[in-house]
C-alpha cells in the first residue's frame, strides 16, 4: 500500500472512533479530517472545498431548507394529526410508517423523521402505547420512504450525480420509483404486521412517552399578538410577567 492509501485507512478509522465516541461534534470531526487528508497531502489544496459546492451537498441543504420550511408553516402538525391512535397497534404502527415513507419522498428522510417525532410521541401517549412501538417503525418507514425519489436519501443524490459525471445523463425525480416503491410498501407492510411485534418487552417499558413529555426547560419562539399586555414593553418591563408563567425572556 502507498503512503496515500495508508494515511487515509487510519485517517477513515480514526473518525470513526471520534464518531462512536462522542465526544466532539461530526462537523467538527469531519472538517478536522480534511485538514488532516490536505496537510498530509492525499487532498491537493485546490481541491480542498471543492465538496461544500458539490450538486449533492448543495441539494441536500435545500432539502433540509424546505424541512425547516414545513414545520415552521404547521404543515407538519396538521399531517400528524392524520395518525390515528385509537384502533389496533398495526394500524397505529402502518399509519406512522405510511406518513413518514411519504413525507421523506419529498423531503430529506432524516428531516422527516425528526420533524414526526413528536408527533408521534403524542400519538403514542394518546393511544397508551409504548413509544418503542412507534419509533423503530417510524425510524424504517423514513427510510423506505427515501428510496422514493431522487430527493429521499442523499445516497441516492450522489449516486445520481456520478452516473451524471461518467455518462452523461443522471438519474431523474422519480427513476427510483419502481424499485423503491415496491420496497417501501413491502417493508411498511412487515413493520405493521410482523416488525413492531419483534421489539424486546424490555425496551417497551423502558419510558413511557409521558416521562419522555417530563423536560425541565427548552428554548421556545413566540410570536406576540396586536392584543398581547407584552406590546410596547421593554424586556426588563416583561420579566415580571414571564416570571409568573415560570418563564425567561431571552430576547422581544
Amino acid at each position: 500500500m502507498t503512503f496515500d492509501q495508508t494515511f487515509l485507512l487510519f485517517l477513515l478509522l480514526a473518525v470513526l472512533v471520534l464518531f462512536v465516541w462522542g465526544r466532539w461534534r461530526y462537523d467538527v470531526v469531519a472538517f478536522g479530517a480534511l485538514i488532516a487528508a490536505t496537510l498530509a497531502g492525499t487532498v491537493p489544496y485546490a481541491e480542498m472545498f471543492s465538496g461544500f459546492g458539490h450538486p449533492a451537498t448543495v441539494t441536500v441543504a435545500l432539502v433540509l431548507i424546505v424541512s425547516r420550511g414545513l414545520q415552521n408553516s404547521g404543515a407538519i402538525q396538521s399531517i400528524g394529526k392524520l395518525i390515528p391512535s385509537e384502533g389496533s397497534t398495526s394500524g397505529h404502527v402502518g399509519a406512522l410508517a405510511a406518513i413518514g415513507g411519504a413525507l421523506s419522498a419529498v423531503m430529506n428522510n432524516v428531516g422527516a423523521l425528526a420533524l414526526l417525532m413528536p408527533a408521534a410521541l403524542q400519538s403514542a401517549a394518546r393511544a397508551a402505547r409504548p413509544p418503542a412501538l412507534l419509533l423503530m417503525p417510524l425510524s424504517f418507514g423514513s427510510i423506505l420512504g427515501g428510496m422514493l425519489t431522487l430527493i429521499g436519501t442523499p445516497p441516492n443524490i450522489i449516486i445520481a450525480t456520478y452516473r451524471g459525471d461518467t455518462t452523461g445523463e443522471p438519474f431523474h425525480m422519480f427513476d427510483f420509483t419502481p424499485v423503491g416503491g415496491a420496497a417501501a410498501v413491502a417493508g411498511i407492510l412487515f413493520v405493521a404486521l410482523i416488525g413492531w411485534r419483534l421489539v424486546p418487552e424490555s425496551r417497551r417499558a423502558r419510558m413511557s412517552a409521558r416521562e419522555l413529555f417530563e423536560i425541565e426547560s427548552y428554548l421556545s419562539e413566540a410570536v406576540v399578538e396586536a392584543k398581547s399586555p407584552l406590546v410596547g414593553k421593554t424586556l426588563s418591563e416583561a420579566d415580571d410577567l414571564a416570571e409568573e408563567h415560570d418563564a425567561i425572556l431571552l430576547g422581544l
